[in-house]
């Protein structure tokens, strides 16, 4: 498998660190608000990563963090009136109703900032003991210049950096591209003892400390999205390989922006919206189907049409199911037959080509494309009259491949009322007697019941509209 890495700006045989085994740690939400459209790209991007490599009988170690104490949760809980643990909880609770319904499988390790406190005081003081930091007044800076490396991953020099940074004007500081590692106590926030006063902990810091714990002091990828890149994983290398003197990750993997109907999102711009408000109006699923449809490293226009276009997609992917999953228990009796033989090894071949396109830095859309060309082929075999083996064996082929990007996973409610398995029946029965007035008669009223019939050779197939 090749990934693109952001730190050599070039494609690269994924080698993990120990064989069988990948760590990755991915950016979490700071957890004062139901995360936006945007974020929900890598969360999802990186779900299906993790997927694949499991696929591939890799053992993943997946940490993906909650930032619960910030600027962002301290404002949110002031404009309430509550404390921050209660807005950090509210939000970590809606964060995994929405990644549930965007088929976001929870991470290996959800750690939160607050309950690794001891952890990032402990990789501070390592920092302030090499000479890396610096405190003041209770705060804890970082020497950027004193980093060799820093600028490495943005692939800038450190006056460039400066020059484009919004940087925090504090006279207290040794140079103005130094960063917070701990903040001092002001009135009214939270706070922790720590070895330079009450404080709270920088936002970079929280995510060294948690991936050193959590997953060792080198990890094969860390992820997220490219908005990142500057100053947070730059900041991130820098203290991570400052305190344990060696590689942070081996591979950065970073997606492109979303843009709002070829605009940039903000709020400013009134095209600001979060994943509950799409899933309101087009469900949770045509969003992961959306932001698959691309390549995670090229850019991607949200907009109404991309959603209905998705859901359309997915129709068509639930009906190839759903047919699927009738033949299995309605195909005929027997054994494969020849030309049945022949399509499963067409099927291998897709599943080779499928595997082509994620090995090729995950490239989702191709591996979408193949799914639609291997459904192409078993619903012409379907045509016929397919074996249950058959059917079986073309679901087990497909829904693998579905299932590592974490598509097509709901399931029909296959259970009905009494009352409509007799209006079925008496439909049947009407039919066999070729009263065929009284059977469209049954069939017009079960439609305005919300059930769908299809005749088929193998017998009736019902669905809810």
């Amino acid at each position: 498998m090749k990934l693109f890495n952001s730190m050599t700006r070039q494609k690269e045989e994924f080698v993990p660190i120990t064989p069988g085994e990948v760590k990755i740690y991915s950016c979490g939400p700071t957890v004062y608000n139901f995360f936006h459209i945007g974020n929900a790209r890598p969360f999802i991007v990186f779900d299906v990563l993790r997927r694949y490599f499991e696929y591939s009988g890799y053992n993943v170690k997946f940490v993906q963090n909650f930032t619960d104490v910030d600027d962002k949760v301290i404002n949110k809980a002031n404009e309430e009136g509550v404390s921050f643990e209660e807005i950090a909880n509210r939000y970590i609770k809606e964060y995994f109703t929405d990644a549930k319904g965007l088929g976001i499988r929870e991470a290996t390790v959800h750690p939160k900032a607050t309950e690794n406190i001891d952890a990032i005081i402990e990789i501070v003081q390592t920092l302030v003991d090499k000479g890396y930091a610096y405190a003041v007044d209770g705060d804890v800076y970082y020497r950027a210049r004193k980093f060799e490396g820093y600028g490495k991953l943005s692939k800038q020099p450190l006056e460039e950096l400066e020059a484009g940074a919004r940087i925090g004007v504090d006279e207290r500081k040794e140079d103005p591209m130094d960063f917070a590692l701990w903040k001092s106590a002001k009135p009214g926030e939270p706070y922790w003892e720590s070895p330079w006063g009450n404080g709270r902990p920088g936002w970079h810091i929280e995510c060294s400390a948690m991936a050193n714990r959590y997953l060792g002091k080198s990890i094969d990828i860390h992820s997220g999205g490219v908005d990142l890149t500057f100053p947070h994983h730059e900041n991130e290398i820098a203290q991570s390989e400052a305190a344990n003197g060696c590689t942070f990750a081996n591979y950065w993997l970073h997606n492109a922006f979303l843009n709002i109907d070829n605009h940039k999102m903000s709020k400013s711009a009134g095209n600001f919206f979060t994943v509950r408000d799409a899933a309101a109006v087009y469900g949770y699923e045509p969003i992961r189907f959306f932001m698959l449809a691309a390549h995670y490293r090229s850019p991607l226009n949200y907009s109404r049409e991309s959603l209905e276009q998705a859901s359309a997609a997915l129709e068509r992917m639930y009906t190839a199911k759903d047919r699927i999953k009738f033949l299995m228990e309605n195909g005929a009796d027997g054994n494969l037959t020849e030309r049945e033989t022949a399509a499963l090894s067409e099927l291998d071949a897709f599943e080779a080509k499928f595997r082509a396109a994620m090995d090729d830095d995950l490239n989702t859309a191709d591996a979408i494309s193949v799914i639609f060309e291997m459904i192409r082929l078993v619903n012409s075999e379907l045509d016929g009259a397919p074996t249950r083996a058959f059917a079986s064996r073309a679901a087990e082929k497909l829904f693998a491949l579905t299932d590592v990007l974490g598509l097509i996973q709901s399931e029909e409610d296959d259970t009905l009322t009494a009352e409509v398995e007799e209006l079925i029946a008496a439909r049947q029965a009407a039919r066999k007697e070729k009263n065929f007035a009284e059977a469209d008669r049954i069939r017009d009223l079960l439609k305005e019941k919300g059930i769908i019939l299809e005749d088929t050779p193998q017998g009736v197939k019902w669905k809810k509209a």
